[in-house]
Formats: structure tokens, C-alpha cells, sequence
């Protein structure tokens, strides 16, 4: 479809979320209209108050797994909630989600001849067996357990874009995205950053789950947004999927430490039974991206949490 703005027409799926929020908020000062999409399950429109001023600016309550009807020239598809306790709630509409929202956003992006990014996660790699893991492994998933609402409704989304790819030559860009942290993360969304520093804030006691040493890489969101947007902008045979994340690898117990350090909290560590399924290591090679789109985290998790620690301070005196 030809655009007779000058100004790229973007949507943004899931745009009020914690990831959604800051993807508007760039490509707004990229210079892109940008269409807002919701259905205020997991995102809140608290995320995007201070953007409702900007004329360039649309928000509309849609559920995805519903067809939808708009001209644009890109699609980024973030909806989905994206944290166990979210995800787990309605586990059928997860899966719908993923697989129905996949579906109707590859349907527009088709008719509208527009690019069209998947947020897809590194849980598509399952309890890894494969350390760091690259793009060329195919995980190790359970099919049939709690988290698989998530894990293979993302994976189903994935063959989705590749299929649409084969048989209509769509342009896709595929991000398998890691562990992401940053101011707007959900307070009760369960995720182990968030809940460590709200539980820090507060003298609460420290959960940790199963002895503490499964490991996770945390991206500053800052970074992760510079690379849904470098992936986007890259040429038409470059489909990804591509891993964005930091390779900095930590301890559970290391990161609690650290948020103890940080917030000056004196709350003890506890721990409980480790949830089924839950990844003993996550950690991503991103070698793909670093080579192909010259991407590579530059914010580290001391400076990260810090941020972070200072959105949840003034979140939590309100």
C-alpha cells in the first residue's frame, strides 16, 4: 500500500505494556505515527498518559485474536502477556494469543504489504540443554506442562511468520528476546527483577525458588528497544530469528544480592520448591546480532537496576 504520509504509520501490538510503552515512546521520537493497540490485560494505561498529548499518537482498545482493520506500513506484534503469574491465569487465551493474535497480524501485514516484527521469547528454548544458546537450537520444551500456554504458543506464532514468509513472501523480523527489565515492569508480575526489588523496598523477605543458582541474563530495556529497532530496519532477507539480550550471566542469589546492596534492604533470602519446568541456565549468544545489525547491549546491570530501583521507589510512595 502506498503511504502518502511521509511519516512511517507504525502499530504496535500489546503497546501498553512494560515493552510496548517504550517502543511507542522511540518511534514517536523517531518520527513515526504511531497506532497504540491494547486490550489492557496485563497493560495499563498509566504507560502511555504522558504520550496521549502527541498528535502522532493513537491509542485503541483491541483483543488481537481478533481480525483488525487500519492502514500501516509496519506491525510490531508484542502482545502477549509475558510473565508466569499473567500467562497462567488464562492459559487458553495465551495460547489464542499468541497463535489467533499471529494469525490476524500476519493478515494485515499481507494486505497491506507492511513488515512485520514477532516478539518472540527465549522460551522457545525450553530447560536448555545447549549453553549459551544460539539460534540453531531447537530447545527442549515440554508440551504439555504449565508454562506451555507461553512456550508453545510462541513457537506455534514463530512456524506462523515462517509459513507466511515461504507462501506469501512476507517481510518478517523474528526477536527472541531474554530476560528484560526496566522501569514500567508490572509490580506483581511475578518476574524475579520486579519481585526482588519490590520485596527489597518493603523489609519483605527475598523469595528465591529451588537453592538459588539457576541463572538468568538481564537486559536493560533501553537496549532491547535499540534492537526491535535496528532488527526492523534491517533488509527484507535478513528474517531472523535473532536473539536480543545480555550475555551477563548471574545467580539468583547473586541478583538478590545486588538489589540488596543497591536498595540498602535489610530483607533475609527465603526460598521455595522451584516451579515445574522452570530453565536452570538462560544465557543468549548474540553473536547473530552483533554481526548482522552491529547490536550489543551497553547498559549494565548495576546502572539497569538502578533505574529501575528508582521507578519502583516513586511507584510504591504514591
Amino acid at each position: 500500500m502506498k503511504n502518502y504520509n511521509s511519516r512511517t504509520r507504525s502499530l504496535v501490538t500489546g503497546g501498553t505494556g512494560f515493552l510496548g510503552s517504550h517502543l511507542c515512546e522511540r518511534l514517536l521520537a523517531d518520527g513515526h505515527d504511531v497506532i497504540c493497540l491494547d486490550n489492557f490485560f496485563t497493560g495499563t494505561r498509566d504507560n502511555i498518559s504522558h504520550l496521549l498529548g502527541n498528535d502522532h499518537f493513537e491509542l485503541m482498545r483491541h483483543d488481537v485474536t481478533f481480525p483488525l482493520y487500519v492502514e500501516v506500513d509496519e506491525i510490531y506484534n508484542l502482545a502477549c502477556p509475558a510473565s508466569p503469574v499473567h500467562y497462567q491465569h488464562d492459559p487458553v487465551q495465551t495460547t489464542k494469543t499468541s497463535v489467533h493474535g499471529a494469525i490476524n497480524m500476519l493478515g494485515l501485514a499481507k494486505r497491506t504489504g507492511a513488515r512485520i516484527f514477532q516478539a518472540s521469547t527465549s522460551e522457545v528454548y525450553g530447560d536448555p540443554e545447549v549453553h549459551p544458546q544460539p539460534e540453531s537450537y531447537w530447545g527442549k520444551v515440554n508440551p504439555v506442562g504449565p508454562r506451555s500456554c507461553y512456550d508453545e504458543g510462541k513457537r506455534c506464532a514463530e512456524t506462523l511468520f515462517f509459513d507466511y514468509r515461504r507462501q506469501h513472501n512476507l517481510n518478517i523480523k523474528v526477536a527472541r528476546i531474554f530476560n528484560t527489565y526496566g522501569p514500567r515492569m508490572h509490580p506483581n508480575d511475578g518476574r524475579v527483577v520486579s519481585n526482588f526489588i519490590v520485596q527489597a523496598l518493603k523489609g519483605e523477605p527475598i523469595t528465591l525458588y529451588g537453592d538459588g543458582t539457576q541463572t538468568r541474563s538481564f537486559c536493560y530495556v533501553d537496549d532491547l528497544i535499540e534492537g526491535f529497532v535496528r532488527l526492523m530496519r534491517m533488509p527484507g532477507d535478513f528474517t531472523g530469528p535473532v536473539n536480543l539480550g545480555n550475555p551477563g550471566e548471574f545467580t539468583m542469589i547473586e541478583l538478590a544480592e545486588r538489589v540488596k546492596d543497591l536498595t540498602g534492604s535489610q530483607s533475609e533470602l527465603t526460598y521455595e520448591p522451584l516451579p515445574t519446568d522452570d530453565p536452570k541456565q538462560r544465557q543468549p549468544d548474540i553473536q547473530l546480532a552483533n554481526a548482522a545489525m552491529g547490536w550489543e547491549p551497553t547498559v549494565g546491570l548495576i546502572e539497569g537496576l538502578e533505574h529501575t530501583i528508582a521507578y519502583f521507589e516513586q511507584l510504591l510512595a504514591r
